[in-house]
Parts: structure tokens; sequence; C-alpha cells
């Protein structure tokens, strides 16, 4: 590991944290956070908060909007990281961007494509004994937000992790 790896990986994982954030809860539209977990099974109605027109949506919707939403997350995440990175004097190497942000979309698809029932998250937390908490929403708390969260946080260790391979400073 060279000597400047860790601090590299410091700097990267603060920028991803903050184009996650950033990602999630500014840049995704209302539409995909409501309809991103649709199925034909469990069909989401959308009220247009402008419109007030209602739409319902199934299995075809859910995954166009978890794929819309995954990208302009990605996109945001490369644009901070990358914008961030150029700024602090690090040059990440292209293929270990890639493969980061490929982690990023990748896992964050998964757990976002929150189908009741047969979503990832809620089926790993059935197994191991936190859906009690999966299903909370209650005493200002909601255990899915929370269990999202620590699973984005965790890849996103994972994905600075892969991006410090090869990375330079200036």
């Amino acid at each position: 590991m060279h000597a400047h790896r860790p601090a590299v990986f410091a700097a990267l994982l603060g920028l991803t944290r903050a184009g996650s954030a950033i990602g999630d809860f500014w840049v995704q539209s209302d539409f995909c956070a409501r309809v991103k977990g649709a199925s034909d099974d469990h069909p989401v109605t959308y009220v247009d908060p402008v419109t007030e027109e209602k739409t319902t949506h199934g299995t075809a919707d859910g995954r166009q909007a978890c794929l819309k939403h995954c990208l302009t997350y990605t996109a945001t995440q490369a644009i901070v990281a990358g914008a961030g990175a150029r700024a602090l004097g690090i040059r990440v190497h292209p293929a270990a961007a890639a493969a980061a942000l490929a982690i990023s979309f990748t896992t964050h698809y998964a757990a976002d494509r929150r189908v009741p029932g047969k979503g990832l998250l809620e089926r790993i937390a059935t197994k191991t004994g936190k859906g009690g908490f999966y299903k909370l929403a209650d005493f200002g708390m909601n255990g899915a937000f929370h269990l999202d969260s620590a699973w984005h946080h965790g890849w996103e260790t994972v994905a600075a992790l892969a991006a410090t391979t090869k990375a330079t400073t200036r």
C-alpha cells in the first residue's frame, strides 16, 4: 500500500458519501422515490404534486424508476468525487473509477428496488432478525431507511477502496 493511499481513501469516501446524499435526496425525483419499489403485485399510485393527476405503476415502471434514480445517483457521485478529487490533486485511475461506480450503481439498485416482501434489504433484515426494525415506522424512526443507509455506506466504503487502486497524487 502506498503511503498516500489511506488519505486518498478517506478523501474519496467523504466525496462519494457527499455525492450519495446529494444524489439520493436532492437529485432523485419524487416520482422515482415513490415508484421505484412498484410491482404488478404491489402497484404504486403516484399523485403528481403539481397536477394532482393519479397514475398507477407496476413492475416495469418500478424497474425503470429505480434505474433512472440509480443512473442519476451514480452520475452525481461521479461528478462530486471527480471534481473533489481534481481539487485535491488526486488522480483516480479510470478503470478503478469505473469499478467503484459500478459497485455503487449495482448495490444501490439492489437495495432500492424495494418490492414489499421481495426486496433484498427486507429479505436480509428478516433472515438476520432485523425484520421488526426494518418495518419500524414510529417514534420518529424508520428502520428501512436506516438499514438502507447502512447498506449504502458499507458499499460506498468498498467502492472508495476500489477507487484508490492505482490512484496517484500531484
